[in-house]
């Protein structure tokens, strides 16, 4: 089993100075960091990041990787249906993530979907915001994981996951155990009235409280 590579510990220090994790992310190195519902694994949205991401989980090109943004105004190259506006207006910062159409091919393959869309959300996780405000570029997110397995919730449990992986070029932000929470809740929002894909921590009669006429794939 290798052992884990870098690694700094926020818990310890949450004003670290992230300019090598910076540097690590440039150099289409991949990152596990904290979200605001679980860890995640990342890296910049450039060809190699999101391939060394992909090969990281084993996923394919059908299954598109999530792209953290600083905010709605970062990404309007992306088509904003009104409803798209307003979900964000309401719920971003936070746990919510929008599915948009991608025309312009803004994003690259592999989190632009095979259907020229891509999932967006303005994370209100601190260390986050630390990263997206230095990059100044997108940061892809995927939850850390093992195939088949809960996703982790603590640097320790992350650290776990990264040692069975074999990968010691993984770099690692330790914010120590995150609290219970659903995973995010990911709307549709290519066509005039959104779908509800996956319900997660914002609940669908939240969003119906917003968009009433919302659609959701279950009753």
């Amino acid at each position: 089993m290798a052992e884990l590579g870098r690694r700094t510990d926020l818990r310890e220090d949450p004003e670290a100075d992230l300019a090598l994790v910076v540097a690590h992310l440039e150099g289409d190195g991949v990152i596990g960091y904290p979200t605001e519902t679980v860890y995640g694994f990342g890296a910049l949205g450039t060809s190699e990041g999101i391939r060394n991401v992909q090969e990281l989980k084993g996923r394919k090109a059908d299954r598109p990787l999530i792209a953290l943004v600083p905010s709605a105004g970062s990404v309007q190259g992306l088509v904003w249906t009104d409803e798209a506006r307003e979900l964000a207006s309401i719920f971003w910062p936070g746990s919510v993530t929008l599915v948009l159409r991608d025309p312009h091919r803004i994003f690259r393959p592999g989190v632009r979907s095979l259907d020229g869309t891509v999932a967006v959300r303005v994370s209100p996780q601190p260390i986050v915001e630390r990263l997206l405000e230095r990059l100044a570029v997108p940061l892809t997110s995927t939850s850390l994981n093992e195939p088949g397995r809960k996703p982790a919730r603590s640097g320790a449990e992350a650290t776990e996951v990264i040692e069975r992986l074999g990968r010691s070029d993984i770099w690692l932000l330790d914010g120590g155990t995150l609290p219970q929470s659903g995973p995010s809740t990911i709307i549709d929002c290519t066509s005039g009235t959104p779908t509800v894909l996956r319900e997660g921590t914002v609940p669908v009669g939240r969003l119906r409280s917003v968009i009433p006429e919302i659609h959701a794939n279950h009753p």
